[in-house]
């Protein structure tokens, strides 16, 4: 089974289609909710986590961007304020694939985006505050 945290843009053309059922009926995928911004004839934002067969993930996933979806996942949106973090590692011990981790030479915390699998977690152990999820809302 895969797994990943997405975000979706609809464009206004598109809001008014049932994209989320296509991917349940035609690529057997589960979604969770996770955010919703949807409004009639506006754009709208909706972050899901999407679960099922990677070959149908994937597939899922071209649908969506052959509607004129804009799609990327979660960890994009997980950042890191360099000008607020104090690197007390504090978001380190909490992060679960290690994209924040210490570089035991300069003793700063490293930030990896691509490691990251968007949960947020480190959002909440920061005391600094330096790390932040922006889903454009």
């Amino acid at each position: 089974m895969y797994s990943k945290k997405v975000i979706i843009r609809y464009s206004a053309g598109v809001v008014d289609q049932p994209i989320i059922y296509q991917l349940v009926k035609k690529y057997d995928l589960v979604f969770n909710i996770l955010k919703a911004r949807i409004f009639p004839r506006r754009e709208g934002v909706i972050v899901l986590e999407l679960s099922g067969e990677k070959e149908n993930f994937d597939q899922g996933i071209s649908f969506l961007q052959e509607k004129g979806l804009r799609v990327e996942p979660l960890s994009k949106s997980v950042s890191r304020n360099t000008d607020k973090c104090v690197h007390c590692g504090a978001c380190t011990a909490f992060c679960p694939t290690d994209a924040l981790h210490m570089d035991r030479e300069t003793m700063k915390v490293v930030f990896d985006p691509e490691l990251c699998n968007g949960c947020g977690i480190c959002v909440t152990a920061c005391p600094a505050r330096a790390m932040e999820i922006n889903l454009g809302f």
